[in-house]
């Protein structure tokens, strides 16, 4: 019993033109239309993106949201001027600027901009001068789902009870965990520092129209993980089931509210 970061699926109020922006934004390989979009993020990740709504429903939640939703998505490239370019691309397709890309601290190039959607992306590249020729279309190395927790360590705990490995540990300053294959990396940050880097305020409450997704190898697999999580200090917001298609399926928060299914 293993959770991993399979697919994390973010609410829109309209997603076929969510599904526009970050097909425009980012190039994805975009699949489906109509009430739900996936996206492969260059085998870094895969994006589903889902009316609100029923994402919420689907949860256990109110959809109802306000403020800073708590997470920070992040697509790391090469070089500066493809952050540059990448951002371009997503005003273009709509977005808002939160922090223009420029320099940040130990050397690294980044900036941040809000998706029509409401979700917040961070577009980093680990040096602040470029290398060589940039790519006109940038893939990015990694991409990365940060969660702004009350205490690190204490989510840390949390996940590991879960099955997960912690990669790099900075106590309570920043924490990742191994990342499934093609899949995006799980991170802990304190949600103040997380609002910081963001650009924006911490205040925020609701349904952060983000749910993670983890793909299980079993029924049993589904039970033993919602089991683990309720003890672990999580809150299971939907009991296991069958659900249409056969699949079987629940959902649970972490201590800190972040929703996730589990699906067989």
């Amino acid at each position: 019993m293993v959770l991993t970061l399979d697919v994390v699926t973010l609410g829109a109020p309209e997603v076929p033109a969510a599904g526009t922006f970050y097909a425009t934004a980012l190039s994805p390989a975009v699949t489906g239309d109509g009430d739900a979009v996936s996206l492969d993020l260059h085998g870094t990740a895969r994006l589903d993106v889902a009316a609100t709504g029923s994402l919420a429903a689907d949860a256990g939640a109110d959809p109802v949201t306000s403020g800073f939703r708590g997470y920070l998505l992040t697509y790391t490239v090469n070089q500066p001027t493809e952050v540059r370019t990448l951002m371009d691309a997503a005003v273009r397709g709509g977005a808002e600027v939160v922090k223009p890309a420029r320099k940040a601290l130990f050397g690294s190039f980044s900036g941040v901009f809000r998706a029509p959607d409401g979700a917040l992306w961070k577009l980093a590249a680990a040096t602040g001068k470029d290398t060589g020729p940039a790519a006109e279309a940038p893939l990015p190395a990694e991409t990365t789902v940060i969660l702004g927790v009350a205490t690190p360590k204490a989510s840390r705990a949390f996940y590991e009870a879960l099955g997960m490995t912690a990669d790099r540990d900075y106590g309570n300053k920043y924490i990742d965990f191994h990342p499934a294959k093609a899949a995006a990396r799980l991170c802990l940050m304190e949600r103040g520092v997380l609002a910081r880097d963001a650009g924006t305020g911490k205040d925020g409450d609701g349904f952060p129209a983000m749910v993670l997704t983890h793909t299980a190898e079993s029924r049993a697999d589904v039970d033993a993980l919602l089991a683990a999580a309720a003890a672990a200090g999580g809150r299971v917001t939907v009991a296991a089931a069958e659900i249409s298609g056969g699949r079987y399926r629940g959902s649970f928060t972490d201590p800190d509210g972040f929703w996730w299914e589990v699906v067989h």
